[in-house]
């Protein structure tokens, strides 16, 4: 924990929290603070700044806070993902925070089993543990924007067209005809598949909205893999 990460429950008065869950067991067991430490602290969504720690007992730690600079601007790319496997899912959204990911379509596709968009993990909650896993580790306070669309064609037809003026708009696909751009100073729209790629009746239809098909190599990945890959590549 590089971060931790505040909420407006946590205040006791303007300047000053009382954290009694997982954080401080972090702090006290891993960080082994003691009263006085100054720690790196954010508020979710808001301002990032210091903690001195003015008293810690076995129950609560508490911090006189003061948070007075902005958070780290987020990379100008909306990633697009076929919804993963559960466990694969819960590791591509905290890597994709930890690097800076603004905003995030989790999508249908042909080769997404059904019994993925009902597992538990999809609840908001987790989600947003996730998340906040990321910031905390890349110390940041804004959470990025999770959208869940489960009609392929909807989304990609109806609704994706929207968002595109002003974007680069790439499609990563292991059989893509041409190399994916790197070090690219635009703003972006990726769109990542399933394992084994989309078919190719969704590689078309991205295509058909202006999505430029393309691979990041001779190897395939994992999709937990290829993510972070493909997001050092283009801002690098």
């Amino acid at each position: 924990m590089n971060l931790v990460l505040l909420t407006r429950e946590d205040f006791i008065s303007h300047d000053r929290v009382r954290i009694s869950d997982r954080r401080m067991d972090h702090l006290v067991k891993v960080n082994r603070i003691t009263q006085g430490d100054t720690l790196q602290c954010g508020l979710i969504n808001h301002n990032m700044g210091v903690g001195t720690v003015t008293r810690l007992t076995a129950s609560f730690v508490e911090l006189s806070v003061t948070l007075e600079h902005e958070p780290p601007r987020k990379l100008p790319l909306s990633l697009i993902i076929a919804l993963p496997r559960p466990k694969m899912l819960r590791r591509i959204i905290t890597t994709a925070t930890e690097l800076g990911v603004g905003e995030i379509f989790l999508i249908n596709s042909w080769r997404v089993e059904k019994s993925y968009w009902q597992t538990p993990w999809l609840a908001d909650h987790h989600i947003r543990e996730y998340m906040t896993k990321g910031l905390e580790q890349s110390k940041d306070t804004v959470l990025p924007k999770i959208h869940m669309k489960r009609f392929f064609s909807r989304f990609v037809n109806d609704e994706l067209p929207s968002f595109l003026k002003n974007h680069l708009c790439l499609l990563a696909h292991p059989k893509g005809r041409q190399s994916l751009p790197t070090q690219v100073a635009e703003n972006v729209i990726l769109a990542v598949g399933p394992e084994g790629g989309f078919i190719d009746r969704e590689v078309e239809t991205f295509e058909r909205i202006g999505f430029m098909c393309g691979t990041a190599g001779k190897r395939i990945m994992r999709v937990e893999t290829a993510v972070p890959y493909l997001i050092a590549s283009l801002f690098s």
